[in-house]
């Protein structure tokens, strides 16, 4: 007779989730090691009286953090999975209605980077006893839909659990979604509140230790000799190091590839740190606000190794930045997905057995001398374009580029910068020394602002020995700040650089450069004559607000004082602010790729009709990698 134990199904869940782990290369590790949670009336007495009674009885081992706004602790567990190489992350419970559509955003950007997450909203009335209950929508369509069905779009897995014992083929699936490197994404199962505090007699079974193995696909021998003929009759190859190099833990393997073969290594902000910035072979980012170097190598390249790249429009600048109308791909990735695009020769793989095997079937070849030379070349000229942007000496406002400039003296290689929107990715792409893999922490798949406070919580609680920088610009901060309360109650040290500049500085840019005039994108009073938002600037102090919620505060006014304030947040125990204002007109640096961005192609505004012609120009560049 099976064995059983009578428990909610909020309680079978938490007892579940604490008895799942991951492994790789015999290494294990927690899958789920705590929950985040925003309490209402859909869950404090289903998920939340079960992570009290774990607490209290010691029957779970599932830890609650709470946090303060719920979309932020998407992002948090985000964090934390990515600094985890995707082999763990956090479950996040939110109430029903807008607390946990709240959470979407978050489950979007988890998808899109692929990055694993385990969202648990709560759901209307099972039984629709009370129909309609609180924050439930009335669809005519049906009585079975509810708000939480937008997860279905931005979830690789979603379900819903309508009944206790439905659960258990439930949890295994999400489980399975989360530990596989091709699906992973945002997982999403949807819980009825009566649901959740239903009783049922649970198998025993269900509760033991399970282990997720996390394989490494093996690269099947004729895919591995169909690449190695093709890089073998390469004269300009380049490889363009991604994510999966990283999640995979490939980082020694490229550099000893790119060592052996003398094949240049450019990155995306996924990739970045892979190849450390000085190593003779790294050529930095590439793409739409890649370096000089990297796209200057693009254009020429007969051939490109993509190694665990998904080829963003940034990461190809739209189609344009590789030229050569002959130029083939050998693609190397665990999704098939991936491998496959721009007519690839796919290679199927995961990323570190991949690079191994191709360096075994290469070990007698290697790039030319002249190949090496033009890539020195190239560095060299980059590198002198790095320094002038460092060392600009604007006034009376610094460059946001000096800023960085400053921030990379003062940093360590293990120390983490965070981003993820605005003027400072495209600044840190082309900028940003990393000489560590976890040390540049870029969301730019989703690029969304509001992810940076609450990305530093989940980054530090990944591991608490690296220091942790908040790189954030007003606009983003204004979105989401929230969650610098989090890092105070939770003890955690951060360091916030909050650049204020008054405005958004990419977007302002860019519509400038669209022939809008930077319509809409500063933060100014109305204008009574104009009645345009470019009066005076605004009274907002974000230093004061940092302060009320919590963090020490330290004020830059120049490139030297923002040095010290560095230096001075290193030493400090708690999460500090440091703030400075730099210009918000720039000046930036160079461009050496292109972004489409369609013109209007009718305009009563000579700006506008200007943009239009150039903006044709080049769209001429662009095409299909066939």
């Amino acid at each position: 007779m099976t064995e059983t134990v009578r428990l909610t199904t909020a309680q079978a869940l938490v007892r579940f989730l604490a008895a799942q782990y991951s492994e790789r290369d015999g290494r294990e590790q927690r899958l789920v090691p705590g929950v985040w949670g925003i309490f209402g009336h859909g869950n404090v007495a289903g998920i939340g009286q079960a992570l009290l009674q774990a607490a209290t009885t010691g029957e779970a081992d599932l830890p609650y953090y709470l946090a303060r706004n719920e979309q932020g602790m998407v992002h948090a567990s985000v964090a934390y999975a990515k600094m985890r190489d995707r082999l763990a992350t956090f479950a996040c419970t939110a109430s029903t209605g807008p607390g946990s559509t709240n959470m979407i955003t978050g489950a979007a950007l988890a998808t899109t980077n692929r990055l694993p997450v385990l969202l648990l909203p709560s759901d209307m009335f099972a039984t629709r006893a009370a129909d309609p209950v609180l924050q439930q929508l009335e669809d005519t369509r049906g009585g079975d839909v509810t708000v939480n069905d937008t997860f279905r779009a931005v979830s690789k897995y979603f379900d819903r659990v309508q009944r206790p014992e439905q659960l258990i083929p439930a949890a295994l699936a999400a489980m399975r979604v989360l530990t596989d490197p091709v699906e992973t994404g945002a997982v999403t199962l949807a819980l009825p509140q009566d649901v959740q505090a239903e009783a049922y007699d649970w198998p025993v079974s269900f509760f033991r230790r399970r282990v997720w193995h996390v394989g490494r696909p093996v690269p099947e021998p004729a895919a591995i000799e169909r690449a190695a003929r093709l890089l073998r009759g390469a004269r300009r190859p380049l490889i363009v190091a991604g994510g999966g190099a990283v999640y995979s833990g490939a980082e020694t393997a490229l550099r000893a590839f790119a060592e052996a073969t003398g094949i240049p290594v450019a990155d995306t902000h996924a990739g970045k740190g892979a190849v450390p910035w000085d190593h003779p072979r790294s050529v930095g980012g590439i793409g739409s606000t890649g370096s000089y170097a990297a796209n200057e190598l693009a254009r020429e390249a007969d051939l490109v190794l993509g190694i665990g790249t998904r080829y963003s429009d940034f990461t190809t600048a739209s189609h344009t930045v590789f030229a050569d109308p002959d130029l083939t791909f050998v693609n190397l990735n665990v999704a098939r997905l991936d491998a496959v695009k721009h007519s690839a020769e796919p290679l199927v793989a995961d990323a570190r057995l991949g690079i191994q095997a191709l360096a075994g079937a290469l070990a007698d070849w290697e790039v030319d001398q002249e190949y090496r030379d033009r890539t020195r070349q190239l560095i060299s000229r980059t590198r002198e374009i790095e320094n002038s942007c460092f060392t600009v000496g604007h006034s009376p406002l610094p460059a946001q580029t000096e800023i960085l400039g400053a921030l990379n003296q003062v940093l360590g290689d293990r120390d983490v910068v965070i981003n993820a929107a605005g003027s400072m990715p495209g600044d840190l792409q082309q900028l940003w020394r990393a000489r560590d893999p976890k040390a540049y922490h870029v969301e730019y798949a989703y690029s969304c602002m509001g992810y940076e406070v609450a990305a530093g919580v989940g980054a530090k609680m990944a591991d608490p020995t690296r220091e942790v920088v908040v790189l954030v610009g007003d606009g983003s901060y204004l979105m989401m700040a929230q969650e610098i309360v989090t890092m105070i109650s939770e003890g955690l040290k951060v360091i916030v650089v909050l650049v204020q500049n008054h405005g958004f500085a990419s977007i302002g840019a860019l519509s400038e450069s669209l022939g809008s005039q930077r319509f809409g994108t500063k933060y100014r009073y109305r204008d009574g004559g104009s009645g345009l938002l470019d009066g005076e600037v605004l009274p907002v102090d974000l230093a004061a607000n940092a302060s009320s919620l919590g963090a020490d505060v330290l004020h830059a006014t120049s490139v030297e004082e923002f040095r010290s304030a560095m230096e001075k947040a290193k030493a400090a125990t708690r999460t500090t602010v440091v703030h400075v204002e730099t210009d918000l007109y720039g000046p930036n640096p160079p461009g050496h790729g292109w972004w489409d961005v369609p013109v209007s192609q009718t305009s009563a505004l000579e700006s506008t009709r200007s943009a239009y012609e150039t903006y044709a120009a080049r769209k001429q560049a662009q095409h299909h990698y066939l």
